[in-house]
């Protein structure tokens, strides 16, 4: 086989994205759907404690956003196309708050781990803004990643193991189906 077709064959290598928009458990349900994601991971980040506890950010004592960390096939999803998906199920324009979650552990974020990851970011924010989607500007910040905590176990594929709980029918469930009607052609396969 020639060197040039075995190179082609090589899979791609999987890259990260970690975003914040609201309730971690919202954005894990939608992201868990989308063809080319590998893995989602509910956790903390663009805090100053160390290892901080899910009562701990809820407080806002942390400075720490609910977030997911992302690990997604590029050759398959794009960054900019996942950050499209992340635009489409929050609402970028509320600052340190997604509906009745209030609280800068709510802010939207786009924690970056590369230079062109923020160069996409910074692009994609502003195209929105030119588009007008939505009335007022988007707010979403778009810093470098540092330290990412992984939520207690608990929260992990929350919506997928409770959808009978409360907030999960009243808030999760609405988002996940407005995603999927939305985004029909990007849903995973099933079977």
């Amino acid at each position: 086989m020639p060197q040039e077709v075995s190179r082609m064959m090589r899979p791609s290598r999987p890259e990260i994205a970690t975003l914040a928009g609201g309730c971690f458990w919202c954005l894990e349900a939608v992201f868990d759907e989308l063809e080319g994601v590998q893995d989602v991971v509910s956790g903390y980040a663009g805090g100053s404690v160390p290892r901080p506890t899910y009562k701990q950010v809820c407080n806002g004592d942390t400075g720490h956003a609910e977030v997911v960390q992302v690990t997604y096939d590029p050759a398959v999803l794009s960054y900019r196309d996942l950050l499209k998906v992340f635009f489409a199920i929050h609402d970028p324009t509320t600052l340190n708050r997604q509906g009745g979650d209030v609280g800068t552990q709510y802010r939207s974020a786009i924690f970056t781990h590369s230079d062109e990851q923020e160069k996409i970011a910074d692009g994609v924010i502003a195209e929105l803004n030119t588009e007008k989607i939505w009335d007022d500007p988007i707010v979403t910040e778009v810093v470098p990643a540092e330290s990412f905590y992984p939520a207690e176990d608990y929260h992990q594929e929350y919506f997928r193991r409770n959808p009978n709980q409360g907030y999960c029918r009243m808030v999760i469930a609405p988002k996940v189906a407005k995603f999927r009607k939305e985004h029909l052609a990007r849903l995973k396969r099933v079977g």
